[in-house]
């Protein structure tokens, strides 16, 4: 287990080296954006904006995102790396909803020191930028996590929970529909329940089935609104 972390920190280290000029990657899904703003109009259309989990989504169910839905997930990004990348992966795609999943990797300080404050700045941005394009905006609550494998010892239970008080209470004096992954999924110690994840942070499939009908009452919500 912990040869395969010193895999992954090598690769991400590499990969931020060769990356360094498109910190927010925002070179990931631009031919795959262009193949989606070419189809018709899509009055059902929902983008996943997030992090490993969202793109873990679509790696576990490829054939959840065949259809309305386009995964717009990458592996370790923060919610400034979302931010930047915002409009062309989610905007642009002229989507009916947005569902964002997102503040994981800022708690485990992958691209630096972020306080909470930080991170909800950056989602509240997110959710302006969305509804002044006509977005309807989903916020989901960030999945429990013990420790995190890749930066132990960072003790994220307590940010995680005070985070998503802060999602939930923006999401309900903003009018914005709110996803509770987290009650669903925390086991007695405030972490992923083990039938849930192999790392303690990674949904698996059965991880995963317990999201998708969670998020997909949220998207029907947003879009009787719309």
């Amino acid at each position: 287990m912990k040869l395969m972390y010193c895999i992954l920190f090598v690769s991400l280290f590499i990969g931020g080296v060769a990356n360094a000029q498109d910190w927010p990657n925002l070179a990931r899904f631009r031919d795959a954006n262009e193949k989606v703003k070419v189809l018709p109009a899509d009055p059902e259309r929902v983008v996943f904006m997030g992090n490993s989990i969202t793109e873990g989504w679509v790696k576990t169910y490829p054939g959840y995102f065949e259809g309305h839905y386009v995964n717009r997930g990458i592996s370790g990004q923060t919610t400034p790396q979302m931010l930047i990348r915002f409009r062309a992966d989610v905007v642009n795609l002229k989507p009916a909803a947005v569902v964002i999943l997102a503040g994981t990797n800022d708690i485990a300080g992958n691209t630096g020191p972020s306080t909470l404050d930080m991170i909800m700045d950056n989602l509240k941005s997110m959710a302006d930028i969305a509804q002044s394009n006509g977005i309807k905006v989903i916020l989901c609550s960030v999945l429990p996590a013990f420790d995190y494998p890749w930066k132990p010892g960072k003790n994220p239970v307590e940010n995680i929970a005070n985070l998503n008080k802060m999602i939930k209470k923006y999401a309900d004096n903003n009018h914005l529909i709110y996803v509770d992954y987290y009650s669903a999924m925390v086991d007695s110690r405030l972490g992923m329940k083990t039938e849930y994840t192999k790392d303690g942070v990674h949904p698996t499939a059965a991880g995963y089935d317990v999201m998708a009908p969670l998020v997909e009452k949220a998207i029907h919500k947003a879009l009787k609104k719309k």
